[in-house]
């Protein structure tokens, strides 16, 4: 695995903005902004649907590895 795998930093970068909208949306929604989105606390659920992006792009990270070519110098 390496750091530096773009799937990691998409994971991270998902993981962190649905942390910050999960608990933007259980702790600081009031009842006026669920009724400005048709009754859906919006900010909860996009939350928990990036929070499940970023686990499966850290999966697919983990589960298929970068393969680096063994002979890569030795071409012509």
């Amino acid at each position: 695995m390496r750091l530096f795998d773009l799937r990691l930093i998409i994971a991270f970068l998902f993981g962190v903005y649905g942390v910050v909208l999960t608990v933007t949306g259980f702790a600081f929604t009031s009842t006026e902004d669920v009724d400005k989105a048709a009754g859906v606390n919006i900010n909860l659920w996009a939350g928990l649907g990036m929070v499940v992006l970023s686990v499966a792009f850290a999966a697919w990270a983990l589960l298929r590895p970068l393969a680096v070519p063994t002979d890569a110098g030795e071409r012509d």
